[in-house]
């Protein structure tokens, strides 16, 4: 009996051992990007713990000018929160269009019936085996002439992003199609009884139902666009209209890297993901409840 308790600890220990070690496996490079935005200068080298911290690189990234001991006063170089706020509003309209559009798609692929159904599947699969790079240039020569007939949808408008954005719901569809089916139809014929029509039955029925998944898929999508650049860097040129991801890259400029502002930058491009993830926490862990009980 001893010995299987000092067994049971030392497997205990050695567990806990294992997480704590993953875990700052993970959280080192976190902590150099952190440390090197409170280092002095725009150095990437240098110790994990700043000699002498400094807050210059968040005021500057805040919009906020900084005063040196010496007197100078140096100005932000970018305007590094119209860029969050860009990135933050893309992302939710963008994350909003793609959740409707797959999941009103998803409940058409799962419940009806009609010619071609299976090819369009199919097809959708494969088209997401493509990454969005190489359509860049496509799409850069659609919004271009798109632009001269409706002005909002030209390059260097967001509404052209988004509707660019649209785009990513072919996956998302395949992965609420599956959690359509897993639902008894015997539901469906139920509301059918009672006179409810399809419409109804999905708003009134699967919706509530669904809610986990719904509320992963929005996460999952808004975490993409919000870091996405490939598609963003060829739509968006001017400065004012950049997403963060995109505006970013101009603290890397061949003439000088400006490290230290670049990672504050870098850890407040990473905020709105976490504000949603916690937001969403406690609203994805009761539509799960909710949803065990209801199927």
């Amino acid at each position: 009996m001893v010995e299987d308790k000092k067994s049971l600890l030392w497997r205990k220990l050695l567990a806990h051992g294992f997480m704590i070690g993953f875990i700052v496996v993970i959280m080192f490079p976190f902590l150099m990007v952190l440390s090197i935005s409170f280092r002095e200068g725009n150095f990437s080298t240098g110790s994990l713990f700043p000699e002498h911290p400094t807050l210059e690189h968040w005021q500057l990234a805040l919009g906020i000018p900084y005063e040196r001991a010496n007197g100078v006063i140096v100005e932000p170089p970018f305007p590094v929160m119209l860029w969050l706020w860009n990135s933050i509003k893309i992302g939710l309209i963008a994350s909003a269009g793609i959740l409707l559009l797959s999941t009103t798609s998803a409940y058409a692929f799962a419940r009806m019936k009609f010619r071609g159904r299976g090819a369009m599947l199919d097809t959708l699969l494969i088209i997401q085996m493509f990454p969005a790079a190489l359509t860049v240039i496509a799409i850069y020569a659609i919004f271009d002439a798109l632009g001269q007939v409706v002005p909002f949808l030209a390059i260097d408008n967001h509404p052209a992003l988004i509707l660019t954005y649209l785009s990513a719901i072919t996956l998302h569809i395949w992965t609420i199609k599956g959690y359509f089916e897993s639902i008894d139809p015997a539901i469906d014929k139920a509301a059918q009884i009672d006179g409810a029509t399809p419409w109804q039955a999905f708003r009134y029925i699967f919706l509530p139902i669904s809610l986990p998944i719904l509320a992963i898929i929005f996460v999952l999508a808004f975490i993409f666009l919000v870091n996405e650049y490939p598609v963003a860097s060829v739509l968006l040129r001017q400065t004012d209209k950049m997403t963060l991801a995109v505006g970013a890259r101009q603290y890397l400029y061949e003439q000088k890297y400006l490290w230290g502002d670049f990672a504050a930058a870098a850890i407040l491009s990473g905020l709105p993901i976490t504000v949603l993830f916690l937001a969403s926490q406690k609203f994805l862990i009761s539509g799960l409840s909710d949803g065990g009980v209801k199927g």
